[in-house]
């Protein structure tokens, strides 16, 4: 009986020192929340500079309609790449999937291509005059549906890669010593266990789904970005109170989340080699998926930029023009793509980690409203968060303001617009660490940041790596806060993308795309896959 008296008072002792953070480390957690409210700042001063009424505009008719079918695509895409997304990695993570290591490479990769260029490329497959002509042509919120699915279930798919190849497999192992069936084990063992990550994930699709434009302006489907960027030159006023919606929804999505979401036990621990199972008669189905998958979502573009670049071999103009010119034009934005998409994703790992600890360990009001406000800036199309960075660039004071239009302003727009695919990623990959680790290390006397550094970074580095790839993969196509606080004279592939398909040299935007998936290929296998690979 004493001994049994004493447990709910160590455990209350725990859990006060968990709650507990150090006051510098939570004055961290305070800036960082502050910083990412910046977008949303700028939007809500320009709305009272302007005297816009947001009420009234956010009850309009023109602003309903579309609104709700932002909510529509968003929560439909966020179902669909969840479904999708998490099946994927299951197969290639906890399966003899045929292939494997090789869809391990493939599938995430079709992150890396613009929304605007995905939808024209699968507008040019199908259809009359396309690749496939027997398939029909699909437009609408089916053809923004398919695109955003398609291109987006890798926010999803990478994630629950990552935790799975880190769950302990003792519970599983015994589940299949009991005689559970193998699909069993996966619903009632396998899922459970990794159901935040796949949360996580679905929430970074749906505020994806909002901030879209460029599918949905390519399938001619009416959203609230569309009416963004249509009313931005007539009338700012609109334009800005309707980015302090999605900014504002936002906000609310992830508060409702943190609500709804119950305190998460402590991790049961992080294992190794993990338990793989037979596909047996569903094997052919399952590489027909995931061949279906890379066929459509980056075969079908990969041939499309493929056909550009032959019809471009037969014109005569200005630009590249075809398989007989040189590449040497695209080495430089290469080569600044590369590096400000490894930087960002780095940067953002390191600006968004102490959120994500705290989140994780520290769960309180502080931690939940800093996470929201990193969370909001991701529903923000990237042309409102870059000219929320200019507006506060620009009005800095002193030597600040020089940093307008330099490297660090830019890598700072991407942290800021990308920050919550890497915060996500990390809460999920931290909330997994046994909480016996702290506790054995506070007995021994070990320091926090020692303890952290020893044992706590080694076991999430593996959802930190993926995090930072997410980064780095949207960073690679992003395109408005690059040509907006780009220094001048750097190029990337994206802009220029941008640049060619805008002067009608679709030879070049085809030769440029195709660049642009190798290079996220090689990023992609260089900082994220390679550790996963050798297993």
């Amino acid at each position: 009986m004493k001994a049994g008296s004493s447990n709910p008072e160590v455990g209350a002792t725990t859990v006060s020192r968990r709650t507990r953070p150090h006051p510098a480390f939570a004055v961290i957690v305070v800036v960082l929340g502050f910083l990412f409210l910046f977008p949303a700042g700028y939007l809500a001063w320009g709305s009272l500079r302007l005297g816009a009424d947001f009420w009234e505009i956010l009850a309009s008719a023109r602003t309903l309609r579309p609104l709700g079918n932002s909510l529509l695509i968003a929560a439909s895409a966020a179902t669909s790449c969840m479904v999708l997304g998490t099946i994927l990695a299951l197969m290639v993570a906890r399966t003899d999937l045929a292939g494997r290591r090789l869809w391990r490479v493939l599938l995430p990769l079709p992150l890396v291509i613009p929304s605007f260029v995905g939808a024209t490329a699968l507008l040019s497959a199908f259809g009359p005059g396309g690749l496939v002509p027997f398939v029909p042509r699909i437009e609408g919120f089916w053809g923004a549906l398919i695109v955003l699915t398609l291109l987006s279930y890798p926010y999803v798919y990478l994630p629950v890669l990552a935790r799975l190849s880190t769950t302990l497999p003792t519970v599983e192992e015994a589940a299949r010593l009991l005689g559970s069936r193998p699909w069993r084990t996966m619903v009632r063992v396998v899922l459970p266990n990794i159901r935040d990550t796949v949360a996580a994930g679905t929430m970074l699709v749906f505020l994806y789904g909002l901030s879209d434009f460029g599918a949905v302006a390519m399938m001619r489907y009416d959203t609230i970005t569309r009416a963004i960027f249509s009313s931005r030159l007539f009338d700012r006023a609109t334009s800005l109170t309707l980015g302090l919606v999605l900014a504002v929804m936002a906000l609310i999505v992830a508060t409702a989340e943190r609500a709804v979401t119950p305190d998460r036990r402590p991790g049961k621990g992080i294992g190794g080699r993990q338990v793989r199972y037979r596909l047996g008669r569903a094997a052919g189905p399952a590489v027909a998926l995931a061949a279906g998958v890379v066929g459509v979502a980056l075969v079908a573009p990969l041939a499309v930029f493929l056909l550009w670049v032959i019809r471009g071999s037969t014109t005569v103009g200005v630009g590249f023009s075809g398989l007989g010119d040189g590449l040497g034009f695209l080495v430089q934005p290469a080569l600044n793509s590369a590096v400000a998409s490894v930087v960002a994703g780095v940067a953002a790992v390191a600006l968004t980690l102490p959120v994500a600890y705290a989140t994780a360990r520290h769960r309180n009001r502080i931690s939940g409203a800093a996470a929201a406000s990193v969370t909001s800036v991701f529903a923000l199309p990237g042309l409102v968060v870059a000219l929320a960075v200019v507006f506060w660039a620009i009005r800095a004071p002193g030597p600040l303001a020089a940093l307008y239009q330099t490297f660090p302003l830019l890598v700072l727009a991407y942290v800021l617009h990308f920050g919550a695919q890497s915060m996500k990623a990390s809460q999920a990959a931290i909330a997994d660490v046994p909480r016996r680790f702290d506790e054995a290390a506070r007995t021994l006397g070990v320091t926090g940041r020692r303890r952290f550094l020893a044992i706590d970074l080694p076991l999430v580095m593996p959802g930190l790596v993926t995090g930072g790839g997410l980064v780095l993969l949207s960073t690679l196509k992003e395109l408005p806060a690059t040509l907006l606080l780009a220094p001048i004279g750097f190029e990337t592939l994206a802009t220029r993308m941008w640049s060619a398909a805008e002067d009608g040299f679709f030879a070049e935007v085809g030769i440029t795309s195709l660049v642009l998936i190798l290079l996220s290929g090689v990023l992609t296998w260089v900082f994220v896959l390679r550790r996963e690979l050798r297993m």
